[in-house]
């Protein structure tokens, strides 16, 4: 049995110390990434069976609704926690990291603090917008009681970011997957039943007991971690919410803009095309991101923490970013190939075979997705580094070049334009995030990467090849065939960064074993 994480500000200074933390990190990338994700499994297990029942019980109409009620509510969800939760899990990492256990009491008490106050004024922000957004959105006020309604999960979203925060800073990252995964046990429970019985009239039910086990699961694991008793002063708390409010800002901004071009597009493609497509969106939108939840899941919840508490030592900043950016494109590209191959036989496994339309968004916003995956680790330096404003800039250049391209899309190539404008704004930001950083710390990409994305570019190639000039059967051989090869290579240059592990220690003996008998 492993020992417990340290959970007070000097342990964690000391383990920063150590000069184990001075070693490698691979080893611990790749434990807290298959961490992360071996809940993300269960999580997309879950969500899997939540999002069958509800395609066969509402259908796209029932998802574009429930999609519709989540881009809204997540963005004036955005607007009022201010980014002090994000802020917040850098401010908890560099008390940890330096010992100060005081400094981190008051960070605590005080994100709480401002976490509810802040919530609540979300809340009654929504009960007054309700009806304007209903108009907004529909075209209708039929739909400004389920905003009344749907305001309490403004104030859920904003107490659980901050107990979250907590437990993120601190990186406990057993507790952070065990949060994750008994949140998602007791959402799917209770809310499945909602939209059995109650069919559309479900779908609010169904967001606000979601958004309620997030709210109680935080607590639960955030109440474990011990921090200095004593009062904080309002007049402290205001003093020290300054500080989270001053990169919080910049970071809600950032939140903001994402979640408002995702309104909008949702919004765009409801008054153009209807709700039933504006459902497919969604449907595509939400399995695009399943099979990566674990390795983004991971960035935040254990790489943003390690690269904040060394973020002025750029050799060290390099290190990690190539080390996280290796480990996600290896756990990532493999089953990502396999949707874009396997997108039509995906989309029914995972709905119905009323979502077909979905298939050509699924595959280019999968594309996305994987350029997220690379691009996040190049995000994150500007965060660590408090480079304020030249993220909120980045931000304003991305989310606007996004919309641009979403209004575009819709209008000359109809709904797969979502996907293709999604794919291209993020390489783009993938391109502009390389530039940026060059500059700063003098990034470079390793060895290792570049030869993973010199793998990965020719075999995505070769799939739209394959889609344009074979036929059904065709595409699937080839598609498989280069699926199953890149995942060897992508596994074999995972067993040569750990050579240590001894389940990859014993694939590297079979694969010894398999390249001689080839040989002779």
């Amino acid at each position: 049995m492993s020992a417990a994480p340290p959970t007070d500000a000097a342990s964690l200074a000391a383990a920063a110390r150590s000069p184990t933390a001075a070693r490698n990190t691979y080893d611990e990338t790749l434990r807290s990434t298959t961490l992360i994700g071996g809940v993300t499994v269960v999580g997309i297990l879950l969500g899997a069976v939540r999002n069958k029942l509800t395609a066969l019980w509402v259908g796209d109409v029932g998802f574009g609704l429930l999609g519709n009620y989540a881009s809204i509510t997540n963005v004036v969800g955005v607007l009022a926690g201010m980014g002090v939760t994000s802020s917040g899990v850098r401010q908890i990492a560099q008390a940890a990291g330096t010992g100060d256990a005081a400094q981190l009491a008051r960070t605590v008490k005080t994100l709480r603090r401002t976490a509810l106050i802040l919530g609540v004024l979300g809340t009654l922000l929504m009960l007054t917008l309700a009806r304007p957004l209903s108009l907004w959105m529909f075209d209708s006020a039929a739909h400004t009681t389920a905003f009344c309604l749907l305001s309490l999960t403004v104030l859920f979203t904003s107490v659980s970011g901050a107990q979250t925060a907590l437990i993120q800073g601190t990186r406990r990252i057993k507790d952070l997957a065990r949060l994750s995964l008994l949140g998602a046990v007791i959402g799917t429970a209770a809310s499945v039943p909602m939209i059995w019985a109650w069919r559309l009239d479900g779908v609010v039910p169904f967001l606000l007991t979601v958004s309620a086990a997030t709210i109680l699961t935080s607590w639960w694991f955030a109440r474990r971690i011990k921090t200095l008793p004593g009062a904080v002063s309002w007049s402290e708390t205001w003093t020290e919410a300054q500080s989270l409010l001053k990169l919080g800002l910049v970071m809600m901004s950032s939140g903001l803009m994402v979640q408002g071009v995702n309104c909008l597009t949702r919004a765009i493609v409801t008054h153009q095309l209807g709700l039933g497509p504006s459902g497919q969106y969604h449907a595509a939108w939400v399995l695009s991101g399943l099979y990566v939840g674990s390795v983004l899941s991971a960035m935040g919840a254990d790489y943003f923490p390690r690269l904040a508490a060394v973020a002025e030592d750029n050799g060290r900043v390099n290190r990690y970013v190539n080390e996280q950016l290796e480990i996600g494109l290896i756990l990532s590209v493999p089953g990502i190939l396999a949707t874009v191959v396997f997108a039509p036989w995906v989309m029914k496994l995972f709905y119905s075979g009323e979502f077909g339309p979905a298939v050509d968004v699924l595959r280019w916003q999968i594309l996305g997705v994987l350029l997220r995956v690379a691009a996040w680790p190049l995000g994150y330096v500007l965060i660590a580094r408090a480079e304020s404003w030249l993220f909120f800039w980045t931000e304003v250049g991305f989310n606007s070049l996004h919309l641009a391209l979403v209004w575009f899309g819709i209008r000359y190539a109809g709904l797969p334009g979502t996907g293709l404008a999604f794919f291209l704004a993020y390489l783009i930001y993938f391109l502009a995030m390389i530039w940026i950083l060059r500059h700063k710390i003098g990034f470079r990409f390793s060895a290792v990467n570049g030869r993973l994305m010199g793998l990965i570019t020719p075999a995505i190639l070769a799939l739209f090849v394959a889609s344009s000039f074979l036929t059904p059967v065709g595409k699937v051989v080839v598609g498989g065939v280069t699926t199953i090869a890149v995942g060897l290579v992508c596994l074999h240059t995972l067993a040569t960064l750990m050579p240590e592990k001894r389940i990859l220690a014993t694939y590297r003996r079979y694969e010894q074993r398999v390249l001689k008998l080839w040989r002779r």
